[in-house]
């Protein structure tokens, strides 16, 4: 493995690409078979046999997957889907483009998930669906969730991005809900550059997904143009341009190979930082609740100036001068002019959210990290907070 020179910035979220990866993406040019086609159909089947689900449809987002897992639980305009403050964007900016009204509920401080007390407060006869995000790769509680799905009779649809690996009570993340959608965004614990999966309960429903996602064409590409002969195709809905491309899967499939492995490289390292930053003044992830899988996809402090006396921005400065990258997951969706103005959300209303959005800052976790890596990681930590 290279070793980086300490001289060098350490980009955050950076993903491990081996050979196989390369190799597999310069068949597909080579064999000129570039859009959707027999490597996105592994793909599926390789995510469908990892998951233990028998439906599932590749797609180039998660954010796509979101789209038409709403549309095809029927979810439209003059519904709400309730779902977290603390989430990126494409969460609430999905139901908003299936012509859904997004409903915030705040988060427990210390899991950082959407708070199931609280969801109760906030159904009403417009409320449609449930969409929950198991975040930083910390599992919702799926019994709660499921109950009041039920009872209210509510579709529930789970944000699974950074959840690959994720499980509840001995059950997969991705396998409670009506729907579920993944990611393989570049920063994912999968990652196939751009991509992202829907897995569904009905196989008339991932059907449905199949059709939206290439334009609403009866037929995708493969079957139009394989060596068996061109086939006709009908365009049976007005869909989308959302199907993967047979160059993403080509990376996906060797990623996800390795997705255990990594895995324990992720819990190697997590246990590291909590270990290594337990004596500082800051605030450190929870522990993984019993009976649970964590995906260890962020690690995230919260940099607060009372306790640490610095501030998270400049926290953030000082960690890039010492040429480490870190991120932000994430300001809360009510920070955000769009929101204030389109719904009049304030931050204060969702206090928690609020809080974590101010202060936090994920730090480097990807198994292409080094021992060296993460020993600079940690020393650069303790510079930025004088410690």
């Amino acid at each position: 493995m290279r070793v980086r020179p300490k001289s060098e910035f350490l980009v955050f979220g950076q993903p491990e690409i081996q050979q196989d990866e390369i190799d597999d993406v310069i068949d597909s040019m080579h064999k000129g078979w570039l859009g959707t086609g027999p490597k996105v159909a592994k793909f599926e089947k390789d995510f469908s046999n990892y998951k233990e689900v028998p439906y599932v449809a590749a797609l180039n987002s998660c954010t796509a997957a979101l789209h038409l897992s709403l549309l095809a639980a029927g979810v439209g305009p003059g519904d709400e889907v309730i779902t977290t403050p603390m989430t990126f964007c494409a969460s609430v900016n999905a139901i908003i483009h299936a012509g859904a009204t997004p409903v915030l509920v705040d988060v427990d401080p210390h899991s950082m998930n959407i708070d199931v007390k609280k969801i109760r407060e906030k159904i009403n006869s417009k409320t449609r669906a449930l969409l929950p995000v198991h975040f930083a790769g910390r599992s919702c509680d799926m019994d709660e969730i499921v109950t009041i799905a039920n009872d209210h009779q509510l579709k529930l649809i789970e944000d699974c991005a950074h959840a690959i690996e994720t499980e509840y009570r001995g059950q997969k993340a991705g396998t409670f809900g009506d729907f579920s959608c993944f990611s393989f965004y570049a920063t994912k614990n999968v990652s196939s550059g751009e991509g992202g999966m829907v897995v569904a309960r009905r196989e008339e429903d991932i059907a449905r997904i199949k059709v939206l996602g290439l334009h609403g064409m009866s037929k995708d590409a493969w079957k139009r143009f394989g060596d068996d002969g061109y086939k006709h195709y009908q365009v049976i809905e007005c869909g989308f341009k959302y199907n993967m491309m047979d160059l993403q899967a080509a990376i996906g499939i060797h990623q996800l190979a390795r997705v255990e492995k990594n895995w324990l490289r992720r819990e190697q390292i997590w246990n590291t930082y909590q270990q290594a930053f337990a004596d500082l003044p800051i605030t450190l992830p929870s522990p993984v609740e019993a009976d649970t899988r964590h995906a260890y996809h962020l690690y995230t402090i919260l940099v607060n100036e009372d306790q640490s006396g610095i501030a998270r921005d400049q926290f953030l400065d000082t960690m890039a001068a010492e040429n480490i990258g870190v991120g932000v997951h994430y300001l809360s969706l009510p920070e955000h002019p769009y929101y204030q103005q389109r719904f009049g959300w304030k931050s204060e209303d969702y206090p928690h959210a609020a809080a974590i959005g101010n202060s936090t800052v994920s730090i480097p976790l990807s198994p292409k990290l080094t021992d060296e890596d993460v020993e600079d990681v940690i020393a650069a930590v303790r510079r930025s907070l004088r410690c």
